[in-house]
């Protein structure tokens, strides 16, 4: 089995220290950023009978939200490469804020779509980009528990809001809740700025030589050399000079997102998992407490429900993260989020037997165990493929294309509710989906990994059969100077033996004589 992709950083990952504040930080980022769009959910009943609006309607308030969070994944990607984590989360909590005070004056649902979809959602984007990508650059061995640490924010903060807002809608109404949940989404300005910039030290130094190389290139027209060159020449530079910078303008974007991930084996598999997942990822807990209230249970139960499904995702994401770490676990972690996915489908397609509140308790123990295993292995699986180096880029190009499903899954969701005036189609419609992600995940990584095993054996191979070569070359190329030498020096001359140097006195003797 290979091992995880190497990080390629330029610094050591301190795993600890500040990078624990940094997780506390992520943690209430994450938590609004995966919570607020399912816990606004609460308010759909009564901004649904306010606008008189269909199920269908309702539901794209909180899928352009999670599609404009997702979508928004290239940009905050782009953001987080040019400035930095800390005032990109910083900002998008501003957004966050403005867009929800925003939506307490609407007067339409369309109003809704844009204040809360798209300005809010957008702010959620920037807020969860960041959060992931900072955890990377701070942690490697510990890695899998620091996301599963900071990804326990969504349930905590679902089991938070859920009865919070009900409590608010009850006392000021969905326009006075929404105002505070505005101030209240304020607080992830405080949790960016946790976010303090690591293995950053070198790029002061690379502005001054890049500012230093353009100062020399603006003095070297003063030379008499340059003077004398022909004006054909000079137009052949000014080509060549063009080009250079069109080749400069696609290697910075490239640099911002990494498009050569598309030709990796294993970010395409991950990426065609994912978007079929996210088709009923989401739509599930966004209908939970409508479902619950269809069947006649009184508004706090239903929230309560929420909290539930949220205290189990909040035990179940870090301790996922721990046997994620684990010996056996890390090498096959993708075989683990593969069966993670398969069982929260499961959890799906077995809910409309749940026909009473009982049920539904059981369902959203069962649904936030399955639902904490999927995310706490979200990103540390992408991570796993692609390495901490090209993580930013593979954030941002997966996100972009998540985006799509995650905009259609909850409005597919209440069309099925609409046209046959019941939740348990739904509900199948998600579970079916789910399994069949779950179950392509499975069987393409087991090739990926087959393929990997080959090509790792296919390079030893390479790599002794290069050695061998040489060290045949070597002793050829020493057999042959020596050869050479031979020749140069002439024939060895033999030592005397005693017996010849007898005859040798001998005749010597007789010689003088």
């Amino acid at each position: 089995m290979s091992p995880p992709a190497n990080t390629h950083l330029a610094y050591t990952p301190p795993d600890g220290g500040w990078g624990w504040a940094v997780v506390f930080g992520a943690f209430i980022s994450i938590g609004f950023s995966y919570a607020f769009p399912k816990a606004i959910a609460i308010f759909f009943k009564e901004i649904q009978d306010f606008f008189g609006t269909s199920y269908s309607e309702i539901a794209w308030v909180s899928s352009i939200m999670l599609a404009t969070t997702y979508g928004g994944g290239p940009i905050s990607s782009i953001l987080v490469n040019r400035f930095g984590s800390r005032p990109v989360v910083i900002f998008g909590g501003l957004l966050c804020g403005i867009g929800m005070i925003s939506a307490a004056f609407c007067t339409s649902i369309l109003q809704l779509y844009i204040c809360v979809g798209v300005i809010s959602g957008f702010g959620l984007a920037l807020n969860l980009q960041p959060s992931v990508i900072i955890i990377g650059k701070y942690f490697l061995k510990r890695r899998p528990i620091a996301n599963g640490l900071a990804m326990a924010g969504s349930p905590v903060m679902l089991s938070t809001l859920a009865p919070l807002n009900q409590f608010l809608f009850d006392n000021f109404g969905w326009r006075g809740s929404f105002f505070i949940l505005g101030a209240i989404l304020l607080n992830c300005c405080v949790a960016g700025a946790l976010f303090r910039p690591i293995g950053m030290a070198a790029d002061p130094v690379q502005k001054q030589t890049v500012k230093q190389a353009e100062k020399t290139v603006k003095e070297q027209p003063n030379n008499s050399s340059v003077e004398m060159v022909p004006p054909r020449a000079v137009s052949l530079l000014s080509g060549t000079e063009e080009e250079e910078e069109d080749k400069d303008c696609c290697e910075k974007f490239n640099k911002y997102l990494d498009f050569s991930l598309f030709k990796h084996r294993g970010f395409l598999i991950y990426l065609i998992g994912n978007v079929l997942m996210f088709l009923g990822f989401f739509a599930p807990i966004v209908f939970l407490a409508p479902y619950a209230k269809h069947l006649g249970i009184d508004e706090y139960s239903a929230a309560f429900l929420l909290s539930i499904l949220a205290i189990v995702d909040m035990i179940a994401r870090p301790t996922t993260g721990i046997i994620a770490n684990s010996k056996w676990v890390r090498p096959k972690i993708q075989y683990f989020f593969s069966f993670s996915i398969a069982f929260n489908g499961a959890c799906h397609l077995l809910c409309p037997l749940a026909t009473g509140y009982t049920g539904l308790v059981i369902y959203s123990v069962f649904f936030g165990l399955a639902f904490g295993m999927v995310c706490a292995m979200l990103f540390e699986t992408l991570m796993d493929l692609v390495g901490a180096a090209r993580f930013t880029s593979a954030v941002g190009l997966v996100t972009i294309v998540e985006c799509c499903t995650i905009l259609l899954g909850p409005p597919i969701g209440g069309t099925l509710i609409d046209t046959f005036g019941d939740y348990k189609y739904m509900f199948i419609k998600c579970g079916a989906v789910m399994v069949l992600a779950g179950t392509f995940l499975f069987i393409m990584n087991y090739y990926n990994y087959r393929m990997l095993a080959k090509e790792e054996r296919e390079r030893k191979v390479t790599e002794e059969t290069v050695k061998d070569n040489k060290h045949i070359r070597t002793e050829t190329e020493d057999g042959n100077i020596w050869a050479k030498e031979k020749m140069q020096d002439g024939p060895e001359v033999e030592p005397l033996t005693d017996e010849k140097e007898g005859l040798k006195k001998e005749v010597n003797g007789k010689s003088e004589v």
